[in-house]
């Protein structure tokens, strides 16, 4: 129990190592203040062998709602748990666990549907084609392959390891006409004579670390994006990065990683409180966590 809370109070976590840098504890308990819950939720620093060990004690206490699960956490926490929902069984990893009415623990993944949050009402519209360049092979470029796949993309997807990038198709998508390209393949610039895109929808997607604070930048030329393509950073630290910016004054519209950082953590917020968030107060929310 952190020493603040009162016995018996709900909470919930984020487990990580490192995680100093979570911004999920600004988040949801920016929820928790507008809705007046009686609740609590923080950070929490767990290494790899300490995660079984955290499960067992969390298990016990009554107060514990879940947790939200961070690097490097996303795939070694699986067999510790109780059940795997079919998504986070399909993507391959696990961004939140929940303790179910019987007590057991569920894992979830909530990162797709952040991810595809402010896509919705430009997936709701019809395209006769639909195509994704994906930069990065980890953890959170799984669930953007197989949430896309799903939404009838051909994807391109750029790794180091071109047969990382490839396994990862077959396994998520193996039905799936995908094709993988070298990382450096787009850090210099194309003459690529790009059809009509008319009709089209485009996007271009940083799901590495590239970019990060601390991390090398993301070498992107923006030649190989078609025209109308959307940019997407799910980089959260910093919010504005090289990517986005060079996107933007290529002509490009932008989402950062803020967008799906708040999307994912609202889903989640609604399994561990039993209320929706309010969203309605994004735009604070936002600003409160640029500054």
């Amino acid at each position: 129990m952190t020493p603040d809370r009162r016995p018996g109070q709900a909470y919930a976590e984020v487990v990580g190592d490192p995680i100093a840098q979570s911004k999920s504890p600004a988040i949801q308990e920016f929820w928790i203040e507008k809705l007046g819950l009686d609740a609590e939720y923080h950070a929490h620093q767990v290494t790899t062998d300490g995660l079984k060990s955290y499960l067992e004690e969390r298990r016990d206490d009554a107060a514990w709602r879940g947790c939200n699960v961070t690097m490097p956490h996303k795939q070694t926490i699986m067999p510790l748990l109780d059940r795997i929902e079919p998504l986070a069984k399909r993507v391959g990893a696990v961004n939140t666990v929940v303790k179910a009415g019987d007590g057991a623990l569920v894992g979830r993944n909530t990162d797709l549907a952040g991810f595809l949050e402010p896509l919705r009402a430009r997936l709701g519209e019809t395209h006769y084609f639909r195509m994704a360049r994906i930069l990065g092979t980890g953890g959170a470029a799984r669930a953007i392959v197989s949430g896309l796949a799903q939404e009838g993309f051909t994807l391109v997807l750029a790794g180091r390891n071109p047969d990382k990038a490839r396994a990862l198709l077959d396994e998520l998508d193996p039905g799936g006409e995908h094709h993988v390209a070298p990382l450096d393949h787009f850090a210099t610039p194309t003459d690529f004579a790009f059809d009509d895109r008319e009709g089209c929808c485009d996007l271009v997607i940083n799901a590495s670390p590239l970019g990060m604070r601390g991390q090398p930048p993301l070498a992107f030329d923006w030649s190989h994006a078609p025209p109308g393509s959307i940019a997407y950073d799910i980089v959260t630290d910093p919010v504005e990065t090289e990517f986005l910016t060079n996107a933007r004054a290529a002509g490009f519209a932008t989402i950062d990683g803020l967008v799906m950082l708040i999307g994912q953590a609202a889903d989640a917020f609604t399994h561990f409180f039993g209320v929706e968030p309010p969203r309605q107060y994004d735009a604070e929310l936002r600003e409160g966590l640029l500054t």
